[in-house]
Formats: C-alpha cells, sequence, structure tokens
C-alpha cells in the first residue's frame, strides 16, 4: 500500500518512519488558516503551544504572532480565524500556533509535509502527483488533526475525515493506480457519498462550537471547496508556496 490515511499526532509518528510525504488536515481550523495566509505571500511557521513561548518565538524568528480569536484587536489582527486572515494585512512571516495540526507537522521527520483543507484538496492531489508521492518509491501518508477531548486524547472530527477524504478521492479520481489502504480508501469513500459537505461542516461539533464562540464566517471560509490553487509545503520550518 502506497497510500496511507491516520488520526493525529500518535498515527503521524507511526506513518511518518514509512513515508515521503505527510499530508496535514485540519479543517477548523490550523490547515485551511495556513492555505488562506500563503496565498497571500505570508509565510507561516506552525508551533505546538499556545503559551509564552509563542511569543518568544515569534521574535526570535522576526514573525508577526496569531492570538485567540478572542483576544484579535486593530493593532494585532492575526488569529487562527481564516476569515480574520484574509482581511488582515498579510505579514512577511506568521507563527500560527496550534495543538494540533502543528504538533502532527512536526512528527513528519524527514518527510515533505503538505498542509490540505477543502480549499485546495484538487491543487494538493495535482501537485503530490507531479512530484511522484503515492507511489511505490515515494509513500504518502494522510492524516487527519481532530480536535482533543479535555482529558488530551483524540477527538476525531468529522470536518477532519472530510478533509482528508476529499484529498484521498482526488487522488484516485487522477491516479486510479494508486494502492491506498483500506483506511485510506473509506475516507475516500466518506467524502464522496456526502451530498452535501458544506451542510456537514456547518452542523458537526466543531462547526457548531465556531458557531457558539461567534465565527461562523471560518466554517464559511473552509467549506470553500476547490477554490484555492496554493499548496503549501513546509521549508526550512515555514509553510510556502510549492515551487
Amino acid at each position: 500500500m502506497t497510500v496511507s490515511f491516520g488520526w493525529g499526532p500518535a498515527e503521524a509518528r507511526a506513518l511518518a518512519p514509512a513515508a515521503s510525504c505527510l499530508v496535514v488536515v485540519d479543517v477548523l481550523s490550523f490547515t485551511t488558516a495556513v492555505g488562506v495566509a500563503v496565498e497571500r505571500g505570508t509565510a507561516v511557521l506552525p508551533y505546538r503551544r499556545r503559551d509564552a513561548t509563542a511569543a518568544a518565538y515569534a521574535r526570535e524568528h522576526d514573525a508577526a504572532l496569531a492570538v485567540g480569536r478572542r483576544r484579535v484587536t486593530a493593532a494585532h489582527p492575526w488569529s487562527l480565524s481564516p476569515a480574520a486572515l484574509r482581511t488582515a494585512p498579510a505579514p512577511p512571516r506568521l507563527v500560527l500556533p496550534s495543538p494540533n495540526g502543528s504538533t502532527i507537522a512536526a512528527e513528519a521527520g524527514g518527510a515533505t509535509v503538505v498542509a490540505a483543507s477543502l480549499r485546495n484538496r484538487t491543487a494538493v492531489a495535482q501537485w503530490l502527483l507531479r512530484q511522484g508521492y503515492g507511489s511505490e518509491a515515494r509513500p504518502l501518508a494522510v492524516i487527519a488533526s481532530g480536535e482533543r477531548w479535555p482529558d488530551g486524547s483524540l477527538r476525531p472530527a468529522l470536518e477532519d475525515h472530510l478533509g482528508a477524504g476529499a484529498v484521498l478521492d482526488a487522488l484516485r479520481a487522477l491516479a486510479p493506480g494508486l494502492h491506498p489502504t483500506p483506511e485510506a480508501t473509506a475516507a475516500a469513500t466518506l467524502w464522496a457519498a456526502t451530498d452535501d459537505p458544506a451542510a456537514a461542516l456547518h452542523g458537526c461539533a466543531s462547526g457548531r462550537e465556531l458557531y457558539e464562540y461567534g465565527y461562523p464566517q471560518d466554517v464559511e471560509v473552509a467549506a470553500e471547496t476547490d477554490t484555492s490553487t496554493a499548496v503549501p509545503v513546509l521549508t526550512d520550518g515555514a509553510f510556502t508556496e510549492a515551487p
């Protein structure tokens, strides 16, 4: 099997040694935010923790720092909100803390890391195939980030299952000769069988949470399927547009 699928940092750690490329999917909202920022010309530095060390890391790397959604101000307009990043001034470099997506990116070892979402799922699939990923020589792993329960354990998230499935479905449509694992096939089939993915995003647990917090526009941006051609690749610690 040359195309695999897994959940969260632990499975990323398990799959990475055999993979040439790790595709991270965190639809609400890390990889959607990365895509929005990168397509505006910003290099995004992922960071695992949302604490005081993030500010020190941003200073060390001469980057702006994304803060919590509720801490956004006119002077500091960057957060994990894709909608906010779309309208804020685009800094050259931005540290984007995320305990899920960033942690998975850090587990890749020597594998190439790509940030995928619904917005760029076909563009990512096309780029992966152009680079030869998914072949016997260059196996590929697609990782759904999921969320965290209060005890820190993984909470599988429908939006990330759909996002990973969207990428995998695009891959199998473009290259029917790929050899996905049963888990990867099941994820692709979930996407193909979902009549209204946008409605699923708005109605899933994470989507409802964003509505309750007052950020429905972030769900709307995340649901913009195949609207972006940006392919963010992690290079020297920052996601930038793929060459």
